[in-house]
């Protein structure tokens, strides 16, 4: 089930569109700092809790079951993009360095986090079980293999795999012949 019109205005987030459909099964965390465009879908099990950075949400997004976006920096999701089922972004990562403690229970002057943004430009996918870390922008057409660790940014209409991510090959641009013409269906 998505929540209804009313649940979605009693959640209290900073901007959301039309068409937006959000499982009951998701949590959110933060609402005020999230802002959704239209034609957003939010599948069951995901986790979205913007820090003090905020999300942003363009149009036409799809968040697939078990995805998390969690941490203190700023997320943006620009229209077309989207995650596979079990991808976990994070604009916030500890020092596992053994120089620090870690967790968000002990006082941050024993801690050592870092923080930054996360950037997935237009027509961006990221492939199930990939895991996104902070200071990383996907640029326009990127596309993430499954299972990947990405730590770094990747150029715009690049095919990226592994772990670390890395690029394998050009990705096709089609893709924005087939938004223009869905975008200029009605008109």
């Amino acid at each position: 089930m998505f929540l209804t019109q009313e649940k979605l205005e009693q959640i209290g987030f900073k901007y959301f569109g039309s068409n937006i459909l959000i499982s009951d099964k998701a949590t959110i965390y933060g609402a005020s700092r999230i802002s959704i465009g239209d034609n957003v879908r939010i599948d069951d099990f995901c986790v979205i809790s913007a820090g003090e950075g905020g999300i942003e949400f363009g149009n036409n997004i799809h968040i697939a079951v078990y995805c998390s976006i969690i941490g203190n920096g700023r997320v943006i999701m620009e229209d077309f993009s989207g995650l596979s089922s079990r991808v976990a972004v994070y604009t916030s990562n500890d020092d596992y360095s053994g120089a620090y403690l870690t967790n968000p229970m002990v006082p941050s002057e024993y801690t050592n986090v870092t923080s930054g943004d996360v950037i997935l430009k237009k027509h961006v996918i990221v492939g199930a079980g990939s895991i996104i870390l902070p200071n990383v922008i996907l640029e326009e057409g990127v596309a993430i293999g499954s299972l990947s660790l990405v730590n770094k940014s990747i150029p715009e209409y690049t095919i990226a795999v592994g772990n670390p991510a890395k690029p394998l090959k050009p990705r096709k641009q089609d893709l924005k012949e087939i938004e223009w013409k869905y975008l200029n269906q009605s008109k």
